[in-house]
């Protein structure tokens, strides 16, 4: 009997046991369900190198220096090895050299300029551009307005002397406006011009005329074998009036426009494409014509120049008098924000100097602006 009570005893003390056991699993269980449901999973968690990845800069622009005031509507910029900045003064026809530092000197006059600036035109000494084999044969180009039509000539410029004009192309149509003006190497060393139309739409779609087109030349003044028109320096047309231009990183040509009295556009040139002037105006989805990838109202635009850096093309703006920031992605470009609205009147020129720094010039002496006492000044910028 006694045997019977003890394995009687033993075994309530072990179902007791067993009931225990389960009841301590299942609410370890059940606690670590809660866990693993507020926890986030391996695949849902950030990568250890994003927890550890530098935070990207957010967008922004800042002057950080006034490099030189006083100048007289400062249109191209060109940069030495030296990292000194040549700068085109348009009325003048005179070049100027500024340091890193801000001291300014004119190193000389251009032949044969003829400037309309007094009688409220846009003609005179317009884009500068270094060779891109600078250091072995020391040119410097320049688009220039004369009595009879605009052209592109070259100069020897060693050691602070600039030498005579050579002719590299002439007979670019001269008008009170739209006279294009910017100059532009590729990656490749060819060179890119911007022209206007002079007042005359119709040259836009005329491949015989050199008014309202990019055209790409060798940096002597041949025409590529390459070029879309056989025999000319015709690269891209139906342009009303371009005034920027400006490669990135994968050698995408991009320019700036201005349009007429609703649309100025953000243009990515292709060889031989057709960008619709004076039919269109602004985003048009006709296939004969290439659309432009942004648009801006003319009131808040003015493109007047542009520089790419990082990815990030910054635009000059003369009528919006802003700064205007464009994130490009391949071939695409994202939504302008503006920077500096009314805060240093009309922005003419903007370019990236060696170290990285924006330099903008102000146009407020162009007959069009309200000049502060130090204008026109030479900015530097720090962006992101």
């Amino acid at each position: 009997m006694r045997a019977r009570s003890l394995i009687r005893t033993v075994a309530l003390t072990y179902r007791q046991s067993m009931r225990s056991i389960r009841k301590v699993a299942t609410v370890g269980f059940t606690s670590l369900l809660a866990v693993a449901l507020t926890t986030p999973t391996a695949v849902n968690a950030a990568p250890v190198s994003d927890a550890i990845a530098k935070p990207v800069p957010a967008a922004s622009a800042k002057v950080s220096k006034t490099l030189a005031t006083s100048l007289s509507v400062p249109w191209g910029m060109a940069f030495l090895p030296t990292k000194n900045v040549l700068i085109s003064q348009r009325d003048k026809g005179t070049i100027v050299r500024v340091t890193p530092s801000g001291t300014k000197k004119t190193i000389g006059t251009v032949a044969g300029v003829v400037s309309n600036g007094s009688s409220g035109g846009e003609a005179g000494l317009l884009g500068l551009a270094l060779s891109p084999n600078y250091v072995k044969d020391g040119w410097l180009y320049a688009y220039v307005s004369t009595k009879s039509d605009n052209r592109v000539v070259r100069m020897q410029y060693h050691d602070g002397t600039m030498g005579a004009s050579h002719v590299i192309i002439r007979g670019i149509p001269k008008g009170l406006h739209h006279n294009g003006g910017a100059l532009a190497f590729s990656h490749y060393g060819m060179l890119y011009i911007c022209t206007g139309d002079a007042g005359n739409s119709a040259r836009a779609q005329n491949k015989s005329s050199l008014g309202g087109k990019i055209l790409r030349l060798w940096p002597g003044g041949t025409i590529p074998a390459s070029n879309p028109f056989k025999g000319s320096p015709v690269w891209s047309y139906g342009h009303r009036n371009v005034e920027g231009l400006a490669f990135d990183a994968k050698n995408r040509l991009w320019a700036t426009e201005f349009g007429e009295h609703t649309w100025d556009e953000l243009n990515l040139i292709v060889k031989g494409h057709n960008y619709g002037w004076p039919a269109t105006e602004g985003k048009t989805s006709n296939p004969k014509y290439t659309t432009p990838k942004v648009v801006w109202k003319t009131s808040a635009g003015g493109p007047s120049s542009i520089a790419i850096r990082n990815g990030v093309a910054w635009i000059g703006a003369l009528t919006g008098k802003r700064l205007c920031r464009v994130v490009l992605t391949g071939t695409s470009a994202g939504t302008p924000t503006s920077y500096f609205v009314g805060s240093y009147g009309r922005i003419r020129s903007v370019h990236v100097a060696p170290d990285g720094y924006l330099l903008i010039g102000t146009s407020n002496r162009d007959g069009r602006g309200s000049p502060a006492s130090s204008d026109d000044r030479l900015l530097r910028l720090s962006v992101n």
